[in-house]
């Protein structure tokens, strides 16, 4: 079965930075896009930052843009989500996402709190 296991996120101050990793199993790795959303208090999820399959093309919101990074190991079955220069409104639980034959798939969720 389709499976998401996220690692990272934490406590971090204005400025800093943090890495999220996801590795996937159960199904062709190399053949999905993946997907970085984030949920803040009150808000609804959105989708932050995306990456094409194979040839790896990169999408993002506007207001991580510059400052974060999408990437992806298709030897490691990983998709990594490196954010830099972090601010308060980054705060959110990141969840890493594909969709494998029309279905969704979801991380289990990362608390990514930025605070001084």
């Amino acid at each position: 079965q389709v499976q998401l296991v996220q690692s990272g996120g934490g406590l971090v101050q204005p400025g800093g930075s943090l890495r999220l990793s996801c590795t996937a199993s159960g199904f062709t790795f190399s053949s999905y896009a993946m997907r970085w959303y984030r949920q803040a208090p009150g808000k609804e999820r959105e989708l932050v930052a995306a990456i094409t399959d194979a040839i790896g093309t990169t999408n993002y919101i506007d207001s991580v843009k510059g400052r974060f990074t999408i990437s992806r190991d298709n030897a490691k079955n990983a998709v990594y989500l490196q954010m830099n220069s972090l601010k308060f409104e980054d705060t959110a639980v990141y969840y890493c996402n594909t969709r494998v034959w029309n279905t969704a798939y979801w991380g289990q969720g990362t608390q990514v709190t930025v605070s001084s």
